[in-house]
């Protein structure tokens, strides 16, 4: 694996570990009243997409590790590009839902390739 791509995950890592942090012992109806915390939910989910998307570039082989690779970029091109459509419930799904698949994902990978 590039080192460019350990470095990636590992910036995945940390981010999926924000935003449970920002969650945690928090209720959909907590995000959605608190402009902050969705902004800072927001910024993290696009540097993972981001991450993702430069793994994607670098080290393709990966793909198939990373559940939902494509459909993880493409969120955060609606986060950056179509920003006006993005719904919290959608947000909150995903940070929910698939942030902890992710981080559990990208730290095997960076434990496997030590």
């Amino acid at each position: 694996m590039p080192p460019k791509a350990k470095a990636f995950l590992y910036d995945i890592v940390q981010a999926c570990d924000a935003v449970r942090s920002f969650l945690s012992g928090r209720t959909f109806t907590d995000y959605q009243q608190d402009e902050l915390l969705r902004a800072a939910v927001e910024r993290k989910l696009m540097i993972i997409g981001e991450a993702v998307y430069q793994i994607l570039r670098i080290a393709p082989e990966l793909e198939s590790s990373i559940s939902q690779a494509r459909q993880i970029v493409g969120f955060r091109n609606v986060l950056v590009h179509g920003y006006f459509a993005v719904e919290d419930e959608t947000v909150w799904g995903i940070a929910s839902h698939d942030i902890p698949v992710l981080a559990q994902e990208a730290a095997r990978l960076l434990r496997e390739n030590e």
